[in-house]
């Protein structure tokens, strides 16, 4: 008997297109504006934003996931680059891959040995120029990475993020009048989606 047809075509392979609209739905929590402004510039639909971020989450759950490392090496392809890195006592592999949305950004997988995933988020490419941080108005969504926020308002403490992919940063920093404030910033995969005073502000 021939089955009949069900009226869904079959998923895909996942791809880099489909990943970034991963990056943006968790975004689009903070910063609906730009993430619609990418989404567009991708051609992609809501309704594929949202099944790219289900498919994602589907493959994170799967008894016959691969590992978080090979899982990045078969969507992106092979990175960019990779080099081996210290991080106090410990020695992992930094594998960047390049994404269309953020051409000055490459989004940074921190392999250990057993092939584990230490951190993964996106950071400034080598060789683009880093942004200008002095004061608080310096401090627009998406302008800055955790690392770059983090040595330019110095010392800066680290927080819990309030979800997954999501980091926070407390510290000091300017006004454009040098009136000093306490400030957190959220961050999602490693990229600045807004600020709140106070101590514990927006992961309070």
């Amino acid at each position: 008997m021939v089955p009949m047809p069900t009226g869904q075509r079959p998923a895909g392979p996942f791809t880099p297109r489909d990943f970034q609209l991963v990056l943006l739905r968790r975004m689009a929590d903070h910063n609906p504006g730009p993430v619609e402004d990418a989404r567009r510039e991708l051609g992609a639909s809501i309704t594929e934003m949202r099944e790219a971020n289900k498919r994602w989450q589907a493959m994170l759950r799967s008894p016959r996931s691969r590992s978080a490392a090979a899982r990045y090496r078969s969507v992106l392809g092979e990175p960019e680059s990779s080099a081996p890195r210290r991080i106090g006592d410990l020695e992992c592999e930094a594998r960047q891959w390049a994404l269309p949305l953020w051409p000055d950004l490459r989004f940074e997988v921190l392999v250990a040995d057993g092939g584990a995933v230490w951190n993964e988020w996106l950071v400034r490419a080598p060789g683009a120029a880093p942004p200008d941080l002095r004061t608080l108005e310096d401090l627009a969504p998406w302008s800055c990475t955790v690392d770059e926020a983090a040595r330019a308002f110095a010392p800066a403490r680290p927080l819990q993020g309030s979800a997954p992919t999501r980091w926070g940063l407390a510290f000091t920093a300017p006004d454009r009048d040098g009136v000093r404030h306490e400030v957190v910033a959220e961050f999602t995969w490693g990229l600045l989606q807004r600020t709140a005073p106070g101590a514990r502000g927006l992961l309070g």
